[in-house]
């Protein structure tokens, strides 16, 4: 499961070889960590012609046109500042995020899929309140069962996180693949340890 959930640039060191711009809203935060805020080099210059984002670090590679040479921009920051989302979509991903890509039962990473606490046969309904991120034999062994009496208990109970709490948890699981110019815009705003 390590590389399901990462994005299309991200996935393989050679598809940096795309230049994708990473994406800044004007506070110079990522517009969103999972998935990773990166636009194509043709949007980024689009959006830099249109005067819509100012470039802040670009690559070594040029883009030609007959009358124009252009360095592709890695990072691009908005000019008008973009209100994160408050609500949190309900997703598969965003309950695995929630979760941290372990099944809430043993622990185990990998071969994920999720799973009702209160079973819909008993009248358990599909919210964040209900699901949870479960291992193929965890969730087999559950069954159509309570917890009581699949002899089976939870890490901690489900609930709705909130927008922050996603993008916090994000941040622990950082992309196999980043470009040197991005390092100094991902991780300015996490608090130092001492």
């Amino acid at each position: 499961m390590d590389g399901d959930f990462r994005t299309e640039f991200v996935r393989e060191p050679g598809a940096l070889k795309q230049h994708p711009a990473l994406v800044l809203n004007a506070d110079y935060r990522p517009l969103s960590y999972y998935p990773l805020s990166l636009w194509s080099w043709q949007e980024a210059i689009k959006a830099a012609f249109l005067d819509r984002v100012d470039i802040v670090a670009e690559y070594d590679e040029y883009v030609r046109s007959p009358t124009t040479r252009i360095r592709m921009p890695s990072v691009v920051v908005l000019k008008d500042y973009v209100t994160p989302q408050k609500r949190v979509a309900f997703t598969r991903f965003n309950l695995f995020l929630r979760d941290e890509f372990r099944c809430q039962y043993c622990g185990a990473k990998g071969d994920l899929t999720f799973d009702h606490v209160v079973p819909r046969a008993s009248g358990g309904i599909t919210s964040w309140e209900n699901v949870v991120a479960a291992c193929s034999p965890c969730n087999l062994k559950k069954g159509s069962k309570s917890l009581r009496r699949a002899g089976m208990s939870l890490f901690r109970p489900p609930r709705q996180p909130s927008a922050e709490e996603l993008r916090n948890t994000g941040r622990k699981f950082p992309p196999n693949h980043l470009h040197a110019s991005w390092m100094d815009f991902l991780y300015w705003d996490a608090e130092l340890e001492a």
